[in-house]
Parts: structure tokens; C-alpha cells; sequence
């Protein structure tokens, strides 16, 4: 239910920043002014009794997101490959939020699995191991199979986590509404449809059947990709709560110094981390959408190995387009070009200046074309972009949310392996390849085969519709008939023709 009770959840929000000192860290790492943290202070402390206590072994940050609950701990995990946005420490501390929170029993554990698979668990396991990861939504167990031995991962959703989402998105609506009543301003943001789209990711979360199709899809797409894998699914072990997959031996890729003990070139798995991404998101239109340290690991080989793919973000072809026309416009400095995009496709109001758009665009981009990653501070880029946006009239396109904040999230990651990458120079020839084969002559042809083959469908159609049409000339209908079936007769020819075309066209290609 998102009514006023929700207030009492975002009172005890602010509280548990304040009791658990983590009010200070957050304030310092977007430093605040004074006049905020006055602010702040003055409207929190009263109600500081009413925050969560949490885990005090913990540091300051990590011990209120646990406290706050599942939905916290996301956005933790977001902010926690961000050390040039919240800082080093904070980033540290959000770092044990992926994969380091306090598991829950292997009893309950095993439990769960027998539920979930209507067999005993001896039965299909010849050994389960303690939790060896857990996050927000559920926890991971080391086992071998029963029959073959091989080693298996089985990942639990944590028990009652359904229940714990739902109060926390309820919380996030009432917010938004408050958000959007009190400040007309912040509605181009569209903070609710926002939040609707996060809950919608959740719930895809909560479904590991859902999860072990994602990943099914997500192998075979990259399956020619070098120095990539993905564990495959074992279905007959997978259900809603539990999903069963092969184990993925390796080194976390966010342990620095296990990789450079490992021998590893970090330098080389950063720009690899950024070519997938790319590769995936343009290529495919498929991405892992919580490509975060935690999710990411290094086998003895070098190859990069994925898992947990409870967000997936899926792209359609046009929006692929519009986005690769940005990132080459951007590695181009083409900015005139960019401002073009944006308005052709809807991102800027029509009633703006495409020449005073071009050059705020220069302004975000000159500034750290050919630096690297060291050079550039991302927290004072984003609070331009949003300067920009706000400026322009831009409302939060929630299709690209997901796309957006998985760069974001991916970039801080190779920034992490190698604080010198320079993303343009690995964005480079990923984009300029898809930009060759999906906008030009050939692929305007392609468009047209799959528009002829669209078509073609409507093929058998046709002698029904003739007849029919030949049956209304014999037999007079009301005059708005013919008008009607003009049409349809022909689109049908229409489609029958361009159909012959596409067939002969794609012999060619």
C-alpha cells in the first residue's frame, strides 16, 4: 500500500545514516555545503532513536544499507565502483555489499532445495558447502553432483526476501510522489516511472527460472566471444528459488593484488571488461545489466568469466543505433552531430536550439576526450550532465536507465583494473565496427529484406482478399466499405511485391 505511512520508512532512512555515522560519510562524498548539512542534521537528529542499529562490526556505510534492507543494498552496490563519485573509502566499504553480506543457514538453505526440487537434497548432491558468496537477494553454496561429481554452484534466494523488496519499492513510490508533488521541476526525471522500472528489474531478480534463461540466452550470444565465458545451466536442478549452474573457478576480478599474483595484465582485462560491454549492448542488443566486481571473475586462463545475471538490459535495433551515432559522435568530437541525434530522436524537446545544445555538448565532451581515467572526475561530469539535461528540458528516458547505469558501473569497474584506460580508445573500434555494418547502403538493404520478409506474411492472405473484395464490387456494401478494403487489398499486393523483391535482394547479400 504507497500511502502516508510510507513516511515513517523514509524518517527511519535518514535515521539510520545518522545513528550508524554514515550520514557524514554520504555528506563528504557528494560534498555538501553547510548550509545541507545543517539542513540535514537539524531534521534527522530528532529522529535518530528511530534508525536501525545494524551490524557495529561493520563499517559505517555498509552497516546502514544492510540495516535498510535489499533495495538499499542495490544501490550501494552501484555506488561501490564509483570511487572517483563517493570516494575511496566509501567505495571500499560498498565493496563487501556484492558479495560479503551475512549469509543465512545452510540448514535453510538445503531446505529451500528440497522444496524447490521436490527431491532430497542427498539425492541430487552428493555435498553442499557452506555459503561462499552472499548478496542482497540470495546466496551462493559450493556442491558436487551425486551422480558425476562434478563441481556445481547453487545459488538460494535468502527467505523472505520477496516480502522485504516490496516494502522497500513501496517506500521508493511514496518518495517519488512526494518528489514529484512538491517539486514540478524534478517531473522531466520522471522519478515514478523510474522506480517502476526498478521494480520491475527486482522482480526479474526474484525468479531464478527467469535467471537461468537470461544466462542460457546471454552464453549462446557470446559463445564465439574470446576470452569470455558462462557457466552453463544445469535445468534439471533449477527452479523459481534455486538455480543450479556449473562453478566458475577463478579470482574476483575486483581483488587487484590475487590478479596481479595470478599474473594477470590488468590493463588488459579493463579494456576487455569495456570491449564486452560494448560489444554485447551494440552487437546484441543483450547485455549483463550488474556487471559489477562481484559479479565478475578471472579463470587461470585469463578469460573473463560472468555470472549472476538476475538483470539482463535488452536494447532494440533503432535505440542501438541512436546510442552507437552518440559514442561515435563523441569519439569523433563531432558534437554538432550528437545535438542531431538527440533531437532526432526524441531525447530533446523540438522547441530547443540544436546549435546551443551542440555546444553544451562540447562543453562535457572536450574536457576528457583523450584523457584517461585518472585525469577525469566523474562526480563534477555528472553534475554538469545534469546541469545540461535540466537546461534542455531532457526527461529520464527509462529505456536507457538500465543501459546508462550499467556504463556507468562497467566503466568504474575498468577503472578499477586500470586507473589509466582511456575508454574512447577502447570504445573506438567496437563502435566504428558497428557503425560500418549497421548504418549504411548494406544496412539499409538488410532493412529492407527484413521488412519484405514482414510483409511476405501477408502472402497467403491475398486470393481470400481479392475475393472478398470482388464479392463486395458484385454486392454493393454501404459506401464506407470499399474505403476499408481498399486499403487492405493494398497492403496485401503491396506486401506480396516487396516480398518477391526482399527474396531476390537477399540472394545478393
Amino acid at each position: 500500500m504507497r500511502g502516508p505511512h510510507n513516511i515513517i520508512r523514509l524518517i527511519r532512512t535518514g535515521a539510520t545514516l545518522e545513528r550508524t555515522g554514515a550520514m557524514k560519510l554520504v555528506l563528504d562524498a557528494f560534498d555538501a555545503g553547510p548550509l545541507l548539512r545543517i539542513t540535514f542534521r537539524t531534521l534527522v537528529w530528532p529522529f535518530r532513536w528511530l534508525g536501525y542499529r545494524g551490524d557495529v562490526t561493520m563499517p559505517p556505510a555498509t552497516r546502514a544499507l544492510t540495516a535498510l534492507g535489499p533495495a538499499y543494498i542495490k544501490f550501494g552496490q552501484i555506488l561501490s565502483t564509483r570511487p572517483d563519485v563517493v570516494g575511496q573509502d566509501m567505495a571500499w566499504q560498498l565493496r563487501v555489499l556484492q558479495d560479503k553480506l551475512p549469509p543465512f543457514p545452510l540448514a535453510k538453505a538445503r531446505a529451500a532445495i528440497e522444496h524447490e526440487l521436490g527431491l532430497p537434497v542427498d539425492e541430487a548432491f552428493s555435498e553442499i558447502s557452506e555459503p561462499v558468496a552472499a548478496a542482497s537477494i540470495a546466496q551462493v553454496h559450493k556442491a558436487r553432483l551425486a551422480r558425476t561429481g562434478e563441481a556445481v554452484a547453487i545459488k538460494v534466494l535468502r527467505p523472505g526476501i520477496e516480502r522485504a523488496f516490496r516494502r522497500d519499492i513501496d517506500a521508493f513510490y511514496f518518495a517519488a510522489r512526494m518528489i514529484e508533488a512538491l517539486s514540478p521541476a524534478s517531473r522531466r526525471l520522471r522519478p515514478m516511472d523510474v522506480i517502476t522500472h526498478f521494480e520491475g528489474v527486482v522482480r526479474g531478480e526474484l525468479d531464478l527460472r527467469l535467471e537461468s534463461s537470461a544466462a542460457s540466452e546471454f552464453a549462446a550470444n557470446a559463445a564465439r566471444d574470446e576470452g569470455f565465458a558462462v557457466p552453463a545451466i544445469r535445468w534439471h536442478l533449477s527452479a523459481r528459488r534455486v538455480m543450479t549452474l556449473d562453478w566458475a573457478e577463478g579470482v574476483g576480478i575486483g581483488d587487484n593484488a590475487a590478479l596481479d599474483a595470478a599474473g594477470h595484465d590488468r590493463r588488459a582485462l579493463a579494456a576487455r571488461v569495456l570491449e564486452l560491454f560494448l560489444s554485447h549492448a551494440l552487437r546484441d542488443g543483450y547485455f549483463h545489466g550488474d556487471m559489477h566486481q562481484g559479479n565478475l571473475k578471472v579463470a587461470a586462463n585469463g578469460d573473463i568469466i560472468a555470472y549472476d545475471f538476475g538483470i539482463m538490459g535488452r536494447i532494440d535495433e533503432y535505440t542501438r543505433r541512436v546510442y552507437a551515432e552518440i559514442l561515435f559522435g563523441f569519439i569523433r568530437r563531432d558534437y554538432h552531430r550528437i545535438a542531431e541525434v538527440h533531437f532526432e530522436a526524441g531525447y530533446v524537446p523540438a522547441d530547443r536550439d540544436v546549435d546551443e545544445f551542440a555546444r553544451a555538448l562540447r562543453a562535457v565532451g572536450e574536457p576528457i576526450f583523450g584523457m584517461d581515467a585518472s585525469q577525469i572526475s566523474m562526480a563534477r561530469l555528472l553534475t554538469y550532465l545534469f546541469e545540461v539535461t535540466e537546461r534542455f528540458g531532457m526527461q529520464t528516458r527509462t529505456e536507457l536507465i538500465l543501459l546508462q547505469r550499467t556504463m556507468v558501473v562497467v566503466e568504474g569497474v575498468a577503472r578499477s583494473l586500470d586507473p589509466h584506460i582511456n575508454i574512447w580508445q577502447v570504445a573506438r573500434p567496437i563502435v566504428e565496427d558497428y557503425i560500418r555494418k549497421s548504418i549504411g547502403p548494406r544496412a539499409l538493404l538488410r532493412d529492407l529484406v527484413s521488412t519484405g520478409r514482414v510483409l511476405a506474411r501477408f502472402g497467403p492472405r491475398l486470393p481470400a482478399l481479392v475475393e472478398e473484395a470482388l464479392i463486395r464490387q458484385t454486392n454493393p456494401a454501404p459506401a464506407p466499405a470499399p474505403a476499408r478494403i481498399a486499403p487492405r487489398l493494398g497492403w496485401a499486393a503491396l506486401g506480396a511485391v516487396v516480398a518477391l523483391a526482399a527474396v531476390w535482394v537477399a540472394g545478393l547479400f
